[in-house]
């Protein structure tokens, strides 16, 4: 039955929801794509991130594409995939990633930023900027993400401790909150 679901309402409901989304330039992210068709399909309607690609050939498809690769923070502080899916160093030390996000840890940006940084090679001011900078840009958020006049000035002051980074003190919109 599920099945037949999809058949009849995925590709209806994934071009209504193209349709919205270009009507209000709403950016849009895919979800776990595995195929090069995946990648094709998603960009097809427009999306422009492709989110956890699982597989080399999809980060790789969704690079070609010119899509935003926006991969798990707890699979590189992990070390890996907990469910087999590739590898957030793998991609990231073929230049394919642009930036870190979690939906279920939030704390592994910071420290997988740092992780990119004593471990992958990655200046620490472009590992921080695929946690600050580099996300706000694919959502055009623009007036936050980097320290610059005019922007809104949240920030976070951290200080690493045991290869773990703790977070010290936290500004929002200038103003110190924790």
């Amino acid at each position: 039955m599920k099945l037949e679901y999809r058949r009849l309402y995925a590709d209806p409901n994934r071009e209504a929801i193209a349709a919205l989304a270009r009507e209000r330039a709403l950016p849009r992210a895919s979800h776990d794509d595995r195929t090069v068709e995946d990648v094709a399909q998603e960009a097809a309607v427009g999306v422009s991130i492709s989110e956890f690609p699982v597989t080399l050939e999809a980060a790789a498809a969704a690079r070609e594409k010119g899509l935003f690769v926006l991969m798990g923070g707890p699979n590189l502080v992990l070390g890996g995939s907990h469910s087999g899916n590739v590898s957030v160093a793998d991609v990231a030390m073929r230049g394919w990633l642009d930036a870190l996000t979690s939906d279920y840890v939030p704390g592994s940006l910071l420290h997988g930023a740092f992780i990119l940084a004593r471990e992958h090679g990655f200046p620490l001011e472009r590992a921080i900027a695929m946690v600050t900078s580099a996300p706000a840009a694919m959502v055009g958020l623009n007036d936050r993400g980097a320290i610059e006049t005019g922007l809104r000035a949240d920030l976070v002051q951290v200080r690493p401790l045991a290869k773990v980074p703790r977070v010290v003190s936290v500004w929002r919109a200038g103003r110190r909150v924790a």
